[in-house]
């Protein structure tokens, strides 16, 4: 009694091992691509939102250290929720990372923008 094994991707008929899914290369990344579509779109958005969250703390910072409004980032596009760590400093101090450039909320609605060096992250 043989059961005919199909392709998961296109259902064509399977010849060959007994353990084979797929009819060609082609079926086998069709058919992954589609199953993770929803999970790289996701993560892919997440990426998009931190580079750029990275790039406009670049630019905001050409030194190491730089104090400015809060509404600067926001005009700019920065948005607050997406972050890659926290640093707790031993005053209890919250700097805030997005790769190696990161934040301290201030009092008066300022922000401290800072750049630690990429091998102490």
């Amino acid at each position: 009694m043989s059961i005919e094994q199909q392709c998961l991707e296109c259902e064509e008929k399977l010849i060959g091992r007994r353990d084979k899914k797929f009819c060609s290369d082609y079926c086998r990344n069709a058919y992954n691509n589609r199953q993770n579509s929803d999970a790289n779109s996701l993560v892919r958005n997440i990426n998009n939102t931190l580079r750029k969250n990275r790039r406009i703390l670049e630019e905001l910072n050409p030194a190491e250290k730089v104090k400015i409004s809060r509404d600067i980032l926001l005009r700019k596009g920065f948005n607050f929720n997406y972050q890659t760590h926290i640093y707790i400093t031993k005053n209890g101090a919250n700097y805030v990372f997005c790769y190696e450039h990161g934040y301290l909320l201030l009092d008066n609605d300022e922000v401290l923008i800072v750049k630690r060096d990429a091998d102490k992250i």
